[in-house]
């Protein structure tokens, strides 16, 4: 095999932008995608569907990778995986999830999040739907960050990192309703996968993701990180060194 490209998928709320810490870690060619709606990419909010954001990693893969490419992606950016790897036969090496959700086959974002959140986001949804009211999508950068600083899990993020992660170049608004969507990973049975298991964690619990892990249709690498959601803000280059591990 020849050298891999490493294309990387952003979880919800951000860009392609999220990996800038992580990129310089990493050899070789790497393509950071902005999905529908953020970043580079315009689009709907209200109606960007998970079978939209494979398209567009799809194309990402078809414009600036070779014939190799290890999958990486973090948080709801896993939602896309399944639907990547069987739009492009052959040309996965690897997958690297990362912090990521998982749903059971043919479930979607919503079986992923804590019960609370879950109902909370449905009532929402159906609510704006019945009163004809503006679409629910998730806020951009806070007007107070300081929150944030904290809301990862993991050691309290520095001045820089709070920053880095708050900066509208990375913070912006997102869709919901790609949670709303199916998701069949046993359209990716054949890929190895490495999930990256982040033990303190906040938006995603550690049980919850080895619960994930569990649904996956193969046996998976396990690497865990004593980390909050965003090793690849907090920690790079150990995170970079299982991304090359598993490529």
């Amino acid at each position: 095999m020849g050298e891999a490209t490493t294309v990387l998928v952003h979880g919800g709320g951000a860009t392609g932008r999220a990996w800038d810490r992580l990129v310089p870690h990493l050899p070789g060619p790497v393509c950071a995608v902005d999905l529908p709606g953020r970043g580079e990419s315009p689009a709907d909010l209200a109606t960007i569907a998970v079978e939209d954001e494979v398209a567009a990693v799809v194309a990402a893969i078809e414009g600036q990778a070779g014939d190799d490419v290890v999958l990486v992606a973090h948080s709801s950016g896993g939602l896309v995986v399944p639907g990547v790897v069987a739009a492009s036969p052959g040309r996965v090496r690897a997958v690297v999830l990362v912090a990521a959700l998982v749903p059971p086959e043919g479930g979607c974002g919503l079986d992923c999040m804590k019960p609370v959140h879950r109902e909370g986001l449905v009532a929402s949804v159906e609510q704006a739907a019945a009163t004809g009211g503006p679409a629910i999508t998730l806020p951009g950068p806070p007007a107070d960050p300081e929150p944030f600083r904290t809301a990862y899990g993991g050691d309290a993020l520095t001045d820089d990192e709070l920053a880095f992660v708050v900066d509208p170049l990375r913070c912006v608004p997102d869709t919901v309703h790609h949670y709303f969507q199916p998701v069949h990973w046993s359209q990716a049975a054949d890929v190895a996968v490495t999930y990256v298991h982040t033990e303190r964690d906040r938006p995603v619990a550690p049980a919850r993701q080895r619960e994930m892990i569990a649904l996956l249709p193969g046996p998976a690498s396990v690497v865990t990180m004593p980390t909050g959601h965003l090793p690849m803000v907090t920690d790079p280059e150990r995170l970079a060194a299982a991304i090359v591990a598993a490529g």
